[in-house]
């Protein structure tokens, strides 16, 4: 029996992570090494010499994970060389509940850069994304709105998508997946795509507390247009799933050199 590392950014008890679990409990043995909290947008941050908290909990059907007081990429790391007892066959980072694309934007995600840990570490991943429209959000009887996500058709393509990965392997010169799925398809036929340029405007609004001091945020803006063959453009506009392979390798031509 294979086995599979379940990690992800948005928290051990995001309803995404365990979406994963039952989406590929059939095909292997599962081991799941999560945040404790949320850990959207932090990259790739590794929490080295600082002391960590591991603790053992359960999902909603009482599978038995495990949760890390950490990083996303400290999830996978402990997940791989402590508490797994062999090297997993396959991590995969999701199901995350957002948008994970472009070459710009792509290393700020925990998500994904949990996948390039476990890359790191000599184990083939997949990352695995909901972009989430606006069938997602809902309205309660007093107006506040909460996140309904339905992931069933994520868990099916990731499930196809990850029966193949075991059964084959990773096409050469690939070291991880990006997978995308739009909350509404209009087809569910997986496309190839390249990363587009970049998926978010990042803007700083400022304001002024009543004791005058003045306070900044960083508040992104998801683009709307996109090169068509981009993950973007397969994603949003054409509303389809998006299966980006990516590696490790970010070294330029370096005969662009040659004469500098």
């Amino acid at each position: 029996m294979k086995n599979i590392l379940i990690s992800n950014d948005d928290g051990v008890f995001a309803p995404g992570i365990f979406a994963t679990k039952e989406a590929l409990e059939d095909l292997a043995d599962i081991t799941v090494v999560a945040p404790s909290e949320n850990n959207s947008g932090v990259g790739r941050h590794l929490s080295m010499f600082k002391h960590l908290n591991l603790s053992s909990c359960q999902l909603e059907d009482g599978f038995k994970a495990y949760h890390v007081s950490g990083t996303p990429s400290d999830s996978v790391a402990v997940g791989i060389n402590y508490v797994m007892d062999k090297k997993p066959d396959l991590v995969v980072t999701g199901i995350n509940t957002g948008v994970n694309i472009s070459k710009c934007d792509i290393t700020s995600s925990g998500t994904v850069c949990a996948a390039i840990e476990a890359v790191a570490l000599g184990v083939p991943a997949i990352a695995c994304s909901v972009f989430l429209d606006e069938s997602s959000f809902k309205q309660d009887e007093k107006g506040n709105y909460f996140l309904d996500v339905d992931f069933s058709l994520a868990k099916r393509i990731l499930h196809n998508l990850v029966e193949k990965v075991l059964d084959k392997g990773f096409p050469e010169g690939v070291d991880l997946l990006n997978l995308n799925i739009p909350s509404t398809c209009i087809s569910d036929e997986i496309k190839i795509t390249t990363l587009s340029e970049k998926m978010l405007i990042k803007k700083v609004i400022d304001s002024v507390d009543d004791d005058g001091n003045e306070t900044i945020m960083l508040t992104p803006e998801l683009i709307k247009e996109y090169d068509e063959g981009t993950d973007g453009y397969c994603l949003i506009v054409d509303k389809r799933p998006s299966l980006t392979p990516l590696n490790l390798d970010l070294t330029a031509n370096i005969h662009a050199l040659d004469n500098w």
